[in-house]
């Protein structure tokens, strides 16, 4: 029988397994689908502190991208710490990213104008400036989680992690009030701890143990260009209304101009947010503003073909947190979701303050703000 089941075998399902084995833990993965087959295929693999506001969060983003780096010692993905670099189009603009970058209180450089270039030459002319963030990195996300898994296997024995594909949880069992594990097609699996890192579906999966989390998908949209020769762009690159979309409670269609390379040539152009439930159609005036967005910020990408678009689901949360942390209402029960599109940045942290809970440590950052049952207790008190 396992110490824990990670439901969900995204990066931040790998993540977790990742740190409870390495803490000891015998620990079983499920997920009704393949490695990375959700929202971690859908991402850009993001590892961002720029557009995190002060707080809980960006503590989270602070930590989890250090973790990040170590992790890229000892797992074998694609690990890019090439920072990331908000433009602004007006003084206004700029200022208020400076303003915002003083208060984060994070290691950057504020650009002026004219000294854009000298980051990114191929930038469209006329931009009032913008602030560099050197800690902004980027993985390659499907392969980031795979790599995890291997990683907890080879270090720390194969017995002790089993990940298990195509099979779908149905339900949480529960006895005497608490967790004693899922089931499943294939029958019941037996655990004292069941980790809820479904990721968008999280909700579904807190429901089958009893309890309330409001997590929502909002969809969202990226193209990729065709290889190129030369690299065009150096770091990734975004316009300050990216800020602004990531903290909107919106359900409407919102889209910033978000352009990066990756090692293989290509170009990734976001980004998109609205809320249309799993509505999985390609909409062609999104791609198209996506697209006009980036050539604004890289005229050079006018003469280059998109060559295909994909999009996926971020688990919203109202308050713009993510859940991590115990559930009090079911003894047993973990959740790591609702990250919205910040679970791939946030992964390594999140799983490593579930595995000290597990572990019956004190964890190294404050979860009150993360916990699950703050939604039903904010109902409570209106």
């Amino acid at each position: 029988m396992p110490d824990v089941i990670v439901i969900g075998a995204g990066v931040v399902g790998a993540a977790c397994a990742y740190y409870a084995t390495r803490a000891g833990l015998d620990v079983t993965v499920l997920d009704r689908g393949p490695v990375a087959g959700g929202t971690t295929g859908a991402g850009e693999g993001n590892i961002l502190v720029s557009d995190k506001e002060p707080g809980p969060e960006l503590d989270l983003a602070l930590l989890s991208n250090r973790l990040w780096r170590d992790l890229s010692t000892v797992a074998d993905f694609e690990f890019e710490a090439k920072g990331g670099l908000v433009v602004a189009e007006t003084r206004e603009v700029r200022d208020t990213l400076q303003d915002l970058a003083i208060k984060q209180g994070v290691e950057h450089q504020v650009v002026p104008g004219a000294g854009l270039h000298a980051y990114e030459p191929h930038l469209a002319p006329g931009l009032a400036g913008g602030v560099f963030y050197p800690q902004d990195s980027q993985v390659q996300p499907m392969l980031a989680a795979a790599r995890l898994l291997a990683a907890a296997r080879e270090r720390y024995g194969h017995s002790a992690l089993r990940v298990r594909t195509g099979v779908e949880v149905k339900g949480v069992s529960t006895a005497g009030g608490r967790v004693t594990g899922v089931r499943t097609g294939e029958g019941e699996i037996l655990a004292p701890a069941v980790i809820n890192a479904a990721g968008t579906w999280g909700g579904e999966v807190a429901a089958m143990a009893g309890v309330d989390l409001p997590i929502l998908p909002r969809r969202g949209f990226i193209l990729v260009t065709e290889p190129l020769r030369e690299p065009l762009i150096r770091h990734k690159v975004y316009t300050a209304a990216y800020v602004t979309n990531v903290a909107s409670d919106s359900a409407g269609l919102e889209t910033s101009g978000v352009v990066e390379a990756t090692p293989s040539g290509t170009v990734l152009i976001g980004a998109s947010r609205e809320r249309v439930g799993f509505d999985r159609t390609t909409s062609l005036p999104v791609l198209s503003r996506l697209a006009a967005q980036a050539v604004a910020l890289f005229p050079a990408l006018s003469a280059v073909r998109a060559i295909r678009s994909y999009c996926g689901f971020r688990p919203y949360c109202p308050d713009h947190l993510p859940v991590i942390g115990a559930d009090p209402r079911v003894p047993g029960l973990y959740h790591a979701c609702g990250h919205e599109g910040a679970g791939i940045g946030l992964a390594p942290v999140t799983g490593l303050l579930l595995s000290r809970l597990l572990a019956g440590e004190q964890p190294d950052l404050d979860l009150h703000p993360f916990r699950p049952d703050r939604f039903a207790f904010a109902r409570e008190t209106r």
